[in-house]
């Protein structure tokens, strides 16, 4: 058995990046290099680190393991902004720091992903095993998992 979700990241986001958040956004989708400095992620009391080994966090590509398809990442360049779809497989023990790139993206994201309860809805969320997804959103600054 498995505890794997699938997850899937469809926003559009405001044209207010920064170069060095683009570059550091890029490689957490697997479409660039390691920046020297990541700061989007932090750790332990929002103390930002700097990981010995860290990892794209939405950088998976090819065949998936569990939830079938393929998964990917994609960030494009908009006339007022950017596009940013992703799809991966992600085990629990990855929430946390997903969740930290997530509520990061809900403060760039464009207004049409902003209902009007004050939350932000980044995609969607669902078990390996279940066949509908639930939304994921950013409700107070934090990932609202389901």
């Amino acid at each position: 058995m498995a505890d794997i979700y699938e997850v899937s990241v469809a926003m559009d986001l405001r044209d207010e990046l920064s170069e060095r958040e683009v570059a550091e956004l890029q490689w957490h989708l697997g479409l660039g290099p390691e920046p020297e400095r990541l700061s989007i992620v932090s750790h332990d009391l929002g103390e930002l680190v700097t990981e010995d080994h860290p990892a794209p966090l939405l950088g998976s590509r090819g065949a998936a393991w569990k939830v079938g398809g393929a998964l990917i990442s994609v960030l494009v360049r908009r006339d007022e902004g950017w596009a940013l779809t992703a799809r991966q497989e992600i085990h629990p023990d990855d929430c946390d720091r997903l969740g930290e790139l997530l509520d990061w993206l809900a403060t760039k994201a464009s207004d049409r992903h902003r209902p009007f309860d004050g939350s932000v809805h980044i995609g969607w969320i669902r078990f390996y095993e279940e066949d509908r997804p639930n939304p994921l959103m950013v409700r107070g600054g934090r990932t609202v998992w389901p």
